[in-house]
């Protein structure tokens, strides 16, 4: 007969098997997740119940965590107990975890088109490459880990295409009990990450005479071999944003920003999904399509006019 096990003895065992599989990102976030949370409540368990589960829960939401970082722990719980009952170590019966509605609609944070073209106007008098950055995620909604990992060989100019190939993140590594970070340069979030997006006209009449004098494997945020780091990035946005007088936006508002743009221009919804880089088109139904008053009211003048 097998003998049973802790569940942090089956951690262990989890990690061992679980790091040859996956992206080192991957890896560290599921280890920040087991240190801060799954081990101080749940590692001297030899069996998990799942009213221990949502008690665990409620706990979180009351500590303030949001519910999908609950959710992300919860994966992360359920794929060491799956491993866990494969081998035997201990049982586990899927558990129905309840969270409560959640009553507040998380509003997206985009800017407004008068002050898009304020930002864009000021970038192409003002230009600095860093400053050009800014001015590519509001025209191809790239993330911060992607343009900071942007080098000029992924701007095409002939073809008039930004190619999307990695993202720059600064990882939690957890190694014997210490903790360090890592800066990695990584393919991105997804498959569907990968992507190739259309330069603007105005864009392209920016990068083309640089195309013609820059080393192609250098960065375009730092145009050197060495990268800036999003962090670092995000720091220098906000300031240029204050000196703008522009108001408080967090740096993925730029994405934010392009695809709710897309959305307006009346771009269908699976071409703005796969400029995004998403896994699939809900995400983007979800994140940017609520209709404003005015559209509602053309559905409902359009569903009389059929019935008249």
């Amino acid at each position: 007969m097998i003998e049973q096990k802790q569940l942090s003895e089956v951690i262990e065992l989890w990690k061992t098997n679980k790091k040859q599989y996956v992206k080192k990102s991957s890896f560290a976030a599921y280890m920040l997740l087991i240190e801060n949370h799954l081990l101080p409540v749940f590692g001297n368990n030899f069996v998990l119940e799942e009213s221990d589960v949502q008690k665990f829960v409620f706990k979180k939401l009351e500590a303030g965590l949001s519910h999908k970082t609950i959710k992300d722990i919860l994966i992360v719980l359920k794929m060491i107990m799956k491993f866990g009952a494969k081998n035997k170590w201990l049982e586990y019966t899927p558990f129905d975890i309840q969270f409560p509605t959640e009553r507040e609609k998380h509003s997206i944070e985009v800017l407004s088109r008068a002050d898009q073209k304020k930002i864009m106007n000021y970038i192409q008098e003002h230009f600095t490459f860093r400053n050009l950055g800014v001015y590519i995620c509001l025209s191809a909604g790239i993330r911060i880990g992607e343009i900071c990992a942007l080098t000029w060989e992924d701007i095409d100019t002939d073809s008039g295409v930004i190619n999307v190939r990695q993202t720059i993140q600064r990882i939690y590594l957890i190694e014997d009990g210490k903790r360090r970070t890592e800066l990695i340069l990584d393919t991105p979030k997804t498959k569907n990450s990968i992507r190739e997006i259309p330069i603007s006209k105005d864009l392209l009449r920016i990068l083309k005479p640089f195309k013609k004098i820059v080393n192609p494997s250098f960065f375009v945020l730092t145009n050197d071999a060495k990268p800036t780091e999003p962090r670092t990035y995000r720091s220098y946005y906000k300031n240029l944003m204050k000196e703008l007088k522009m108001p408080e936006l967090k740096f993925h508002g730029l994405r934010h920003s392009f695809a709710t743009r897309c959305i307006e221009s009346n771009c269908d919804y699976k071409t703005v999904s796969v400029l995004l880089g998403h896994s699939n088109i809900s995400t983007t139904l979800n994140l940017y399509v609520h209709p404003n008053m005015e559209q509602k009211k053309k559905a409902i003048e359009q569903m009389f006019k059929g019935l008249r």
